[in-house]
This record gives C-alpha cells, sequence and structure tokens, in this order.
C-alpha cells in the first residue's frame, strides 16, 4: 500500500512539472508574440513615417504625392481593427508609385534623394520580415494551445487567442532589389 501512494506522488508529481512546464513555455511564447507584435509596429510606424517625409519633400510629382500621403496618414491614423487594410493600401500605393525603375531613379538624382530613397527601401524590406517574425511566434502559440491538455487544464488562463497580422507587403520591386543595401 506504501509503494501505491508513493507511484501515485511519484505520477502526480509528473503530471504537475509536465503541466507548469508547459505553461510556462506558453506564457514565453506570449511574451515573444508581444515583443514580436511591438517590433511589426514599430517597422510600420517606421515605414508610414518615411513614406509620409518623401511625399511631403516635394522630390515626387504632385500626384504621386498626394497619393503617398493619404496612404501614408492613413496608416498611422487607422484604428487596430483597420490597420491591416490601411497598411495593404500604403503597400499598394508604394507599389503604384515605386513599381518604375524611373520613378526611384528620379528622386535619387533630388538632392537629399539618395538618403531618402535608401531609408525608404529600408523600411520597405524590414516590415515583410517583422511580419513574418510576428506570424511564426503566433503559429507556434496556436498550435501548443491546440493540445487537449492545454485546453482541458486551461493552461493559457485568460490570454486572448492570438492572431496573425495579415497584409499585403509586397515591396515595389525597384525599391527591393537596391543591389548594396
Amino acid at each position: 500500500m506504501t509503494s501505491t501512494l508513493i507511484w501515485i506522488a511519484v505520477a502526480l508529481l509528473a503530471i504537475g512539472l509536465y503541466l507548469s512546464w508547459t505553461a510556462g513555455r506558453l506564457d514565453r511564447l506570449h511574451a515573444r508574440i508581444d515583443a514580436a507584435r511591438a517590433a511589426l509596429d514599430a517597422q510600420l510606424l517606421r515605414r508610414a513615417s518615411v513614406t509620409q517625409e518623401l511625399a511631403t519633400s516635394g522630390m515626387l510629382d504632385p500626384a504621386a504625392s498626394i497619393v503617398l500621403y493619404e496612404a501614408s496618414h492613413a496608416a498611422r491614423q487607422a484604428e487596430e481593427e483597420h490597420r491591416e487594410v490601411a497598411e495593404s493600401e500604403l503597400s499598394q500605393a508604394l507599389r503604384a508609385v515605386f513599381e518604375e525603375a524611373e520613378q526611384v531613379e528620379a528622386v535619387r538624382e533630388a538632392p537629399g534623394g539618395e538618403e531618402a530613397a535608401d531609408e525608404l527601401g529600408q523600411a520597405v524590406r524590414r516590415v515583410p520580415m517583422a511580419r513574418r517574425f510576428h506570424n511564426d511566434s503566433v503559429r507556434a502559440a496556436r498550435a501548443l494551445r491546440r493540445h487537449r491538455t492545454v485546453r482541458w487544464f486551461h493552461l493559457a488562463g485568460h490570454a486572448p487567442f492570438p492572431m496573425a497580422f495579415e497584409m499585403d507587403d509586397v515591396a515595389p520591386a525597384a525599391l527591393a532589389d537596391r543591389p548594396g543595401t
């Protein structure tokens, strides 16, 4: 009888350790999602800010300036539930204006244009990486939260179900393929 109680205690201890380890892992994944979302938000804000600066700099023709300014302003001011759409529209506006290499070269030839084009190119290239990192973290947390053990023992607590950030983040070819950057 004593050995049976010892084995039951060992089994309960092992189950408790497993549950504790799983809850800790889930907590770390949620923290990683929060950090990745903050990095994504920073990159999106940087892209919108650089685009807005370029739109108001006078280096672009008036129509392109208006298109970029309105799209970047909408992306910066968008509420959370409309953010993905606004950021996708900014990506589309960037592609519409900078798809042709001639437009990028015209910006580069203007005074201060080389730095502005390089900064925009960097911002445009960093958004997909930040979004991919965020969505990979979300995918890992979702996979763990689908396990029966996590659901049965409510190991996720009251944390909201993680949501991926889906947007059009295809960069204009003329900005994305800049050699040497």
